[in-house]
């Protein structure tokens, strides 16, 4: 059981340090590729929610 938690905790201590130093990497091309990323992340929301409203409005419509 000793074992188990030293374990653990070791485990828990390196994935700790190594996030850091990962996170501590900066990108160069990182404001470009995050502003991409945030339009089409926003454009799938927008899609998504809009089908699941038409979706909804079918089913209130048809089933109810």
């Amino acid at each position: 059981m000793t074992v188990a938690i030293i374990s653990v905790i070791v485990i828990f201590i390196l994935s700790a340090i190594f996030t850091l130093w990962l996170a501590g990497k900066s990108d160069r091309e990182y404001r470009k590729s995050s502003k991409k990323n945030t339009i089409n992340l926003t454009l799938i929301y927008v899609v998504t929610i809009g089908l699941s409203l038409v979706a909804l409005a079918v089913y209130i419509r048809w089933y109810s």
